[in-house]
């Protein structure tokens, strides 16, 4: 049995940057984004998943999606944020910011790429990124806390498999 269940989900769809949105660390999700991630957040909830904590980016697009995710999943989980999951944040300081949530056995981290990709490879011992799509959900498994290297990737779904599980 796992210690430790950790879930990381990329941001979903946001709005291009340009001179509507100077400011990246503003950019909303567009409304087909958040359309596309409460079908995925059904789909967690037909997978009877659930979190205890959604550890979130700063950012706008991440704080929407941990949004989602808390108003839609069975288990309404509380949400907090964390600038080591901004993009200038570092898989160091996002295994620091795991610890702070050790009573929690389900924890999610909403994140942005590469960032996402490069801490998933090193949680598990791959030696390149794991590719997140916008949306997208992993989950790795850890007996020991704070989590190295020996965590065990129990699934990895795009957001299209999200959705369909949801319909």
């Amino acid at each position: 049995m796992a210690m430790l269940e950790l879930y990381l989900i990329r941001h979903g769809v946001a709005e291009e940057r340009g001179k509507e949105w100077p400011d990246d660390s503003k950019r909303p999700l567009t409304p087909d984004g958040i359309a596309r991630l409460h079908k995925a957040a059904r789909g967690l909830n037909a997978m009877e998943i659930g979190f205890d904590q959604i550890v979130t980016s700063p950012l706008v697009r991440t704080r929407q999606t941990a949004e989602v995710f808390s108003e839609d999943l069975n288990t309404r989980p509380p949400i907090v944020t964390s600038d080591a999951l901004a993009p200038a944040g570092s898989p160091a300081l996002v295994i620091q910011e795991i610890t702070r949530h050790v009573r929690k056995a389900r924890v999610a981290l909403v994140g942005h790429e590469p960032n996402l990709g490069e801490l998933a490879a090193q949680l598990i011992g791959a030696r390149n990124p794991l590719e997140f799509k916008k949306g997208g959900v992993c989950r790795i498994d850890f007996d020991m806390l704070p989590p190295k290297g020996g965590g065990m990737l129990r699934w990895f779904l795009t957001p299209k498999m999200l959705r369909k599980l949801g319909e």
